[in-house]
């Protein structure tokens, strides 16, 4: 029998302590729910700890050694005695570590400063009202008027590539190397295999990428894809596109991956990035009344609830989309729910997505090949940042900045923009598509000269429709 919740100080139980979990708790605790935290690893959970923010502190000095290298064309010269700039690994992982524990510290603090319980341990249901959680301590349970499932994903193993930590890897485990490795085998094609891919062919190594599909990042716009693709070649990197792993073995000095087709590519490393499995198994759903799909996600609606009445969930393990910003959204959505708070469902055309390679890719809302399939009706503008004075003077070669515009009323319903730091550029097309502006309404806000941002000024004018 489900409790009947008392609004004025709910007992609001978290379990999970990712961007989905902290933003939940922090928001609940500000409405006056008495929240409790229980996480498994620590707070902020895998995307603090082991991938979103070791990953990009990676990738940062990735890009520094990218800036380091291209120096030269800028007129940087360095002294005879200088040696080659080169990525000092041991203090690289180090840093980001260290980057990633202070960070969970943080959050850690700023809950327990705002009067929120933490427990760590291994929680599971009894009930939809009851869990018990396993401690270092023992065994303790917790009564809850109100759950958030924030469970997360772990990375999806082939059956025959098991990663050692050693020479063969999963995203939570490349931090175990102490040197730039000598052959990076990188499978999967997706956005952290395009990362990494990107991240460690800039420090240095030689990489091969295996993609099951016809180009990287299958998922992703074709023109931002194909920019990536030319950037890889020239940088040297080896993809083999339309090929795929079966196994991949320890040899005498390094790896063997063998593909499908019967051929074979020795490394020195090998990093498996073949997508991610929600960790909803042994947590005791079923026992709480919350269905979950075929492929393990707990299903929910638009407002983060499960088919239980008082569970919600939110982050990887829903498989909504997979980003911490969704996560936090969806962690918020679903207290302002349970609360009774002001409630906007969540809507997807409106989630601005970045890709840290390099250049960055960064979309939002509707796309290209959503126009092409007649979905929608948009126009589209695509500007070259070739043009670009700024780019000229960073010496940028490669990117673009494409808008699309609702057919008919120029109201903005979608952007691409490839280029350095465009997890930063993307934030007035978001604005635009959240806000329903037209492309007058970009066009006529004044941007600084010069810019990059100047490149979607430009583009929205071009959109502009003479009355």
């Amino acid at each position: 029998m489900t409790t009947q919740i008392d609004f004025s100080a709910p007992r609001f139980v978290i379990l999970g302590g990712g961007p989905g979990g902290y933003e939940a708790a922090m928001v609940a605790n500000s409405l006056g729910a008495k929240v409790t935290v229980i996480e498994r690893q620590g707070l902020g959970g895998s995307a603090v700890l082991t991938d979103v923010v070791p990953s990009k502190t990676l990738i940062a000095t990735a890009d520094a050694m990218r800036r380091v290298a291209g120096a030269h064309d800028l007129g940087v010269r360095f002294d005879a005695e200088a040696k080659a700039a080169y990525a000092d690994m041991r203090t690289v992982h180090e840093r980001l570590l260290k980057l990633a524990e202070s960070q969970s510290a943080d959050i850690r603090h700023g809950l327990e400063r705002a009067g929120v319980k933490i427990i760590i341990g291994q929680g599971r249901f009894v009930d939809a009202n009851t869990l018990t959680v396993s401690t270092e301590d023992g065994e303790q349970t917790v009564e809850a008027d109100a759950v958030l499932v924030a469970t997360g994903a772990t990375p999806r193993e082939l059956p025959s590539a098991k990663p050692d930590g050693e020479r063969i890897f999963n995203w939570t485990q490349v931090y175990n190397m102490t040197e730039v490795p000598e052959h990076l085998i990188v499978i999967g094609s997706g956005v952290t295999g395009a990362e990494f891919a990107s991240a460690y062919r800039m420090l240095g190594t030689r990489v091969t990428l295996v993609s099951s599909r016809d180009r990287v990042l299958p998922g992703e716009d074709a023109d931002a894809a194909q920019v990536l693709e030319d950037v890889f070649a020239r940088s040297g990197m080896t993809v083999l596109s339309k090929s795929r792993a079966e196994a991949v073995d320890r040899t005498a000095g390094g790896v063997r991956v063998t593909l499908s087709d019967g051929r074979t590519v020795d490394g020195s490393h090998c990093l498996v990035a073949v997508g991610s499995i929600p960790n909803t198994a042994g947590i005791g759903l079923e026992k709480a009344g919350v269905a979950v799909a075929e492929s393990g996600h707990i299903k929910v609606d638009g407002v983060s609830r499960t088919t239980a009445p008082n569970i919600y969930a939110a982050g990887d393990c829903t498989g909504v989309l997979a980003l911490a910003s969704v996560a936090a959204m969806q962690g918020r959505i679903a207290v302002a729910h349970l609360l009774g708070d002001k409630v906007t469902p969540l809507k997807l055309k409106r989630v601005a997505s970045n890709i840290f390679t390099s250049p960055e890719i960064a979309t939002v809302g509707v796309t290209e090949e959503e126009v092409a399939a007649g979905k929608y009706q948009g126009d589209i503008i695509k500007l070259s940042l070739t043009t670009n004075p700024r780019a000229k003077m960073m010496n940028v070669t490669e990117g673009f900045v494409k808008i699309i515009a609702r057919r008919g009323s120029g109201t903005v319903i979608g952007g691409v923009v490839v280029a350095p730091r465009a997890s930063e550029l993307i934030f007035p097309i978001a604005i635009a598509v959240t806000q329903k502006l037209h492309v007058d309404d970009v066009a006529n806000t004044f941007t600084v000269y010069p810019s990059l941002t100047g490149s979607i000024s430009e583009a929205a004018r071009r959109l502009h429709v003479h009355l």
